[in-house]
């Protein structure tokens, strides 16, 4: 509707003119957090989560779902079964077991200065300089806790949440036959819309490996676009996964749409005017709230290597 255009407009103006002078405006007071902060105008939060989907894979492949208080989702950690029944035979029963997982939010942001002489620059685009300043760092920390992160105060990692599928056949050294066999440890359901996610080394250690004859086992066209593909399952890179010492588990592949990340609300931004104002400067926060859980173990698998 034109009028909630024009609403959405004017809360945008008065949004960035207020992180400009500092000048708050009536119209900002539906967004106000109550402690200085402001929710960002809709087309700005679209820009940005298009923005982090750009910088953090693990949105594109993963569910992204929106959440307005903790998730809670039953999980069957095994399924039923079918089988014949002879005329007047009674049907068999299996034990399921069953389990919970909690989508809650953590609180993730990001800093960024200017100057007094930037903002006061008639020039200056502050949401650009805010969004080119600070996508790419939420996009990172975004990745690396949904991939390792320890569940303190963040995510808890996928790694830590993945079945382990197999492990390499030697220690401390990873094979193409141990990437086959990592794929048919998933089950067929899952193999269909599948990814690799693998660490830089473990990536750099499949590309070394050869035929017999030296021709490189791995044959994908290195000048295409990412992702690559491998066994044609998409391959994607992280500098956040581990190495190939022994114990650590650098490749992960499975149906990632079965892990959900939780997008609490949108994101906030708050302008820090007096905390080094003794700099000629003035901080921007920007916040989000998420959370991220494979919603069902058996989806993705991990590739341990093996220990000696």
């Amino acid at each position: 509707p034109v009028e909630d255009t024009k609403k959405a407009e004017q809360y945008r103006t008065a949004f960035w003119s207020h992180m400009k002078t500092g000048m708050p405006e009536n119209t900002l007071k539906e967004g106000s957090d109550g402690s200085g902060g402001y929710l960002v105008p809709d087309t700005y939060d679209k820009k940005l989560v298009k923005a982090l989907t750009e910088k953090n894979f693990m949105r594109p492949i993963g569910n992204v779902i929106p959440t307005t208080h903790d998730l809670k989702i039953p999980l069957a950690y095994s399924t039923g079964t079918a089988d014949w029944i002879q005329e007047g035979k009674p049907m068999t029963f299996m034990d399921a077991e069953f389990g919970q997982v909690k989508i809650s939010a953590y609180k993730l942001g990001a800093t960024v200065l200017a100057s007094d002489e930037l903002l006061e620059d008639a020039e200056i685009d502050l949401e650009e300089y805010v969004h080119s300043s600070m996508v790419e760092t939420l996009g990172e920390r975004e990745e690396e806790a949904f991939l390792v992160g320890d569940g303190k105060g963040k995510p808890t990692g996928i790694i830590y949440q993945a079945e382990v599928g197999t492990e390499t056949e030697e220690s401390g050294i990873i094979s193409m036959d141990d990437a086959m066999d990592l794929t048919y440890s998933v089950k067929g359901p899952y193999r269909k819309n599948a990814v690799f996610v693998m660490s830089e080394e473990a990536y750099l250690s499949l590309r070394k490996c050869k035929h017999l004859n030296g021709r490189p086992a791995w044959s994908s066209n290195l000048t295409d676009k990412e992702p690559e593909t491998l066994f044609g399952f998409p391959v994607y890179v992280s500098k956040y996964l581990p190495d190939l010492t022994p114990g650590n588990t650098p490749i992960l592949f499975g149906d990632f749409s079965y892990f959900w990340i939780g997008e609490r609300g949108k994101r906030n931004m708050k302008r820090l005017s007096e905390r080094f104002a003794d700099r000629g400067m003035i901080g921007f926060v920007m916040s989000q709230r998420v959370d991220a859980k494979l919603v069902l173990p058996e989806a993705v698998k991990t590739l341990k290597v093996r220990e000696a």
